[in-house]
Protein backbone atom coordinates (compact mmCIF):
# COMPACT_ATOMS: atom_id res chain seq x y z
CA UNK A 1 0.00 0.00 0.00
CA UNK A 2 1.03 3.21 -0.79
CA UNK A 3 -0.13 6.34 1.27
CA UNK A 4 -0.43 9.55 -1.13
CA UNK A 5 -0.65 13.04 0.09
CA UNK A 6 -2.12 15.89 -1.67
CA UNK A 7 -1.79 19.34 -2.17
CA UNK A 8 -4.23 21.64 -0.83
CA UNK A 9 -5.71 22.20 -3.92
CA UNK A 10 -6.61 18.77 -4.82
CA UNK A 11 -8.02 17.88 -1.35
CA UNK A 12 -11.63 19.43 -2.57
CA UNK A 13 -11.74 17.05 -5.38
CA UNK A 14 -10.74 14.09 -3.51
CA UNK A 15 -13.98 13.94 -1.01
CA UNK A 16 -11.67 16.62 0.98
CA UNK A 17 -8.80 13.92 1.88
CA UNK A 18 -5.45 14.98 2.51
CA UNK A 19 -4.13 11.38 2.61
CA UNK A 20 -5.48 8.74 0.47
CA UNK A 21 -4.06 4.54 0.54
CA UNK A 22 -3.59 3.22 -2.76
CA UNK A 23 -1.91 0.00 -3.87
CA UNK A 24 -0.04 0.25 -7.41
CA UNK A 25 3.01 -0.83 -8.25
CA UNK A 26 4.15 2.13 -10.54
CA UNK A 27 3.51 5.79 -9.91
CA UNK A 28 1.01 5.34 -13.43
CA UNK A 29 -0.85 2.70 -11.78
CA UNK A 30 -1.19 5.13 -8.83
CA UNK A 31 -2.57 8.15 -11.10
CA UNK A 32 -4.42 5.44 -12.64
CA UNK A 33 -6.26 4.71 -9.61
CA UNK A 34 -6.45 7.83 -8.47
CA UNK A 35 -8.77 9.03 -11.50
CA UNK A 36 -11.05 6.23 -10.91
CA UNK A 37 -11.53 6.84 -7.17
CA UNK A 38 -12.07 10.53 -7.43
CA UNK A 39 -13.06 11.72 -11.52
CA UNK A 40 -12.38 15.25 -10.24
CA UNK A 41 -8.26 14.57 -10.20
CA UNK A 42 -8.26 13.55 -13.93
CA UNK A 43 -7.60 17.44 -15.38
CA UNK A 44 -4.94 18.31 -12.25
CA UNK A 45 -3.43 15.39 -12.83
CA UNK A 46 -2.89 15.14 -16.40
CA UNK A 47 -1.54 18.74 -16.52
CA UNK A 48 -0.52 19.91 -13.56
CA UNK A 49 0.91 17.38 -10.84
CA UNK A 50 4.47 16.83 -10.06
CA UNK A 51 4.86 13.24 -8.27
CA UNK A 52 7.44 13.24 -5.11
CA UNK A 53 8.77 9.64 -4.11
CA UNK A 54 10.66 9.40 -0.89
CA UNK A 55 11.69 13.06 -1.59
CA UNK A 56 13.08 12.64 -5.22
CA UNK A 57 10.48 15.27 -7.99
CA UNK A 58 9.46 12.79 -10.90
CA UNK A 59 7.56 15.08 -13.44
CA UNK A 60 7.21 12.48 -16.43
CA UNK A 61 8.42 9.04 -15.32
CA UNK A 62 5.71 7.72 -14.51
CA UNK A 63 6.97 4.07 -14.84
CA UNK A 64 8.72 4.19 -11.62
CA UNK A 65 8.13 1.28 -9.54
CA UNK A 66 6.89 2.46 -6.05
CA UNK A 67 8.22 0.10 -3.08
CA UNK A 68 5.33 -1.03 -0.55
CA UNK A 69 5.36 1.89 2.19
CA UNK A 70 6.48 4.27 -0.04
CA UNK A 71 5.21 7.85 0.76
CA UNK A 72 3.96 9.63 -2.14
CA UNK A 73 3.52 13.40 -2.49
CA UNK A 74 1.47 14.82 -5.23
CA UNK A 75 2.06 18.55 -6.05
CA UNK A 76 1.36 21.15 -8.36
CA UNK A 77 4.07 21.34 -11.07
CA UNK A 78 6.57 24.45 -10.82
CA UNK A 79 7.61 26.30 -14.02
CA UNK A 80 11.04 27.53 -14.40
CA UNK A 81 14.05 28.17 -16.39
Amino acid sequence: MIEVTLWAGLVPLADNQTTIIVEARTVRELLRKLQERYPGLEGPINNEVAVVVDGVIYRNDWSKELPEGTKVFLMRRLAGG
